[in-house]
Formats: structure tokens, C-alpha cells, sequence
């Protein structure tokens, strides 16, 4: 599975949908049982290269293959991408 790019709803937690789940609960990443929804990622640790915390609203990246969340300037170098010009 490839790296995913979701925005972050709150500093500790992202809603995701049913096809992640199966990776969160991979990564230990899953949470559940909360008003607000049903699956959960957790992101509360930060990026895995410098743990700079995801803000509400920033997109971050899920590698699904890792387990890691990455914040966008560190996903390229997971990935071995080099970046388009624009982004």
C-alpha cells in the first residue's frame, strides 16, 4: 500500500475510513470508540524523523507499509521521490 496524505483534525487523532483500518491496527496507530467517530489514526507521537507534532489542519502523510507518520517535508525522503516542481 502507498503513502497516504490526510489532514490532520486535531493534534493526537485523524477520522480515517474503513480501508485504513486494517493498516492502523498494523501500525498501532487505531483508536475507537470515541463520539466524534468511528476509526481513529493516531498521530500523537509527531513526524518519525523529527517529531514535529501534526496541527490541526496540516497534512501529514500515513506510510501504510512502515507504520510511520511523516510530516510533508520528510515524505519524500521515505518514499526515495524526488518532488515535482510546484510542490
Amino acid at each position: 500500500m502507498p503513502v497516504i496524505r490526510l489532514e490532520a483534525d486535531s493534534p493526537e487523532r485523524t477520522q480515517i475510513g474503513e480501508g485504513l483500518v486494517k493498516f492502523a491496527v498494523q501500525a498501532g496507530r487505531l483508536e475507537t470508540g470515541r463520539e466524534e467517530g468511528r476509526y481513529f489514526l493516531r498521530h500523537d507521537d509527531g513526524c518519525a524523523v523529527d517529531g514535529r507534532r501534526i496541527a490541526p489542519g496540516d497534512p501529514f502523510a500515513f506510510d501504510t507499509d512502515a507504520g510511520e507518520i511523516r510530516c510533508l517535508d520528510h515524505v519524500e525522503e521515505r518514499t526515495g521521490r524526488e518532488p515535482a516542481d510546484g510542490e
